[in-house]
């Protein structure tokens, strides 16, 4: 027996990149939240609500990228960010192209790091092309300055990769503010071809799973007070 525990070990830790990795689970270790995209703030707001029960709230804009964005907590460290167009800002602004979406879908997620510059190094070593990292902030509507960076990768699959964040010291999660009463209970990678997505996810010590689907998506269940939302639907 303690042999085989060693032997594990030994194999978790060399595979192991920057991100904690766990058992198989219905939610990624690192899930931090994910992005439903919308063409309209307050459409995706009641498209939320009344599949869940619960109101997201306005979280802020995102200036010079042409969005703005509401929130969900999906408990602790998790949450859902609707994010649609900023009618305030230009339409070329619009970085997502948010305003061609014409209904609800999930168009990212980000997976959570402590230590940005040692997850740099890390997949840099591991010959994991990388775009370069960017400061991000946003004002909440209490005034309060949100700051993180965020690391994206070169070739991100279509969105089914995730983009890196770690959120500054002196910010609050926005998971511990946002309304509460729904969970987050399952979220998956769908792709037609799903063993090189599960080599890259490898690649990157990710632990979502990857189920076979006809068109590449990202596939999440909700459950809050008044039902379960299912996307896609």
């Amino acid at each position: 027996m303690s042999r085989r525990l060693s032997r594990r070990s030994f194999l978790s830790a060399a595979g192991a990149l920057a991100l904690p990795v766990r058992a198989a689970s219905n939610v990624p270790a690192a899930f931090d939240h994910m992005l439903l995209g919308c063409g309209d703030l307050e459409k995706g707001i009641a498209f939320v609500e009344q599949k869940l029960g619960v109101q997201a709230s306005f979280g802020g804009v995102h200036p010079g990228r042409g969005s703005r964005n509401a929130l969900l907590s999906l408990g602790e460290r998790r949450y859902l960010e609707v994010i649609a167009p900023d009618p305030a800002q230009p339409r070329s602004a619009d970085v997502r192209g948010l305003y061609q979406l014409d209904a609800p879908r999930l168009i990212g997620w980000a997976a959570h790091v402590d230590d940005m510059d040692a997850l740099i190094k890390k997949l840099t070593a591991a010959k994991v092309a990388l775009k370069p990292m960017s400061p991000g902030s946003r004002q909440r509507p209490s005034g309060q300055m949100l700051r993180w960076k965020a690391l994206p990768l070169q070739d991100d699959e279509g969105g089914l990769l995730p983009f890196f964040i770690e959120w500054s010291k002196d910010s609050p999660h926005p998971s511990t503010d946002a309304p509460a009463g729904c969970r987050l209970e399952r979220f998956e990678l769908g792709a037609s071809q799903p063993a090189p997505l599960r080599a890259r996810l490898s690649q990157l010590s990710l632990d979502a799973a990857v189920v076979s689907t006809k068109q590449a998506s990202l596939r999440a269940v909700m459950v809050g007070p008044k039902g379960t939302l299912r996307l896609p639907a």
